[in-house]
């Protein structure tokens, strides 16, 4: 009973983040101009923090969710295009579990999972929707070296445009 118990409260959690990425109040945010402070983890347990990002790079941060078709677009299209996307270091941070993230990099990323310069990153204390403010599934924020933020965008269709910002360094 302990397991389904607990399974059915990640759910919950899971409805109810999802509540506030579409609640008004969470739209009419401004995502952050400079990256907070945050401490997110690596698919072995390994804490990063943003004394951890790559320093003298563009920063370029996915925030997904691996049952949202727009997510899953978008990680198809970068997957494809990598190579407009190289000289950028690349975060994707989610909230799920890392079952559900391996299974989702298979399917949608498997080109990414093990490039050097992109770093797959768990929420698992749902810091990222109160510090970096995204409006919704997904959201991309690339950072300048300065660790200001150049562009944000929360539609798919927009992600070759990060790229062309990349690839000219601003």
């Amino acid at each position: 009973f302990n397991g389904r118990k607990s399974c059915s409260m990640k759910y919950i959690v899971k409805a109810f983040v999802f509540f506030l990425v579409i609640s008004g109040k969470v739209l009419a945010q401004t995502p952050a101009q400079k990256i907070p402070d945050f401490n997110f983890f690596k698919l072995n347990k390994q804490s990063f923090s943003n004394k951890d990002l790559e320093p003298g790079k563009m920063l370029f941060f996915v925030f997904f969710d691996a049952d949202c078709d727009h997510c899953q677009q978008a990680i198809q299209y970068l997957d494809k295009h990598y190579k407009d996307f190289k000289k950028a270091a690349i975060y994707l941070i989610t909230l799920d579990s890392l079952a559900t993230i391996n299974r989702f990099m298979a399917k949608y990323g498997s080109g990414l999972k093990d490039k050097k310069n992109v770093t797959l990153l768990q929420d698992t204390k749902y810091e990222f929707m109160r510090k970096f403010r995204p409006r919704k599934y997904p959201s991309m924020f690339l950072y300048s070296v300065k660790k200001e933020l150049i562009l944000y965008d929360d539609n798919e269709k927009n992600v070759s445009g990060f790229s062309k910002h990349i690839i000219v360094g601003r």
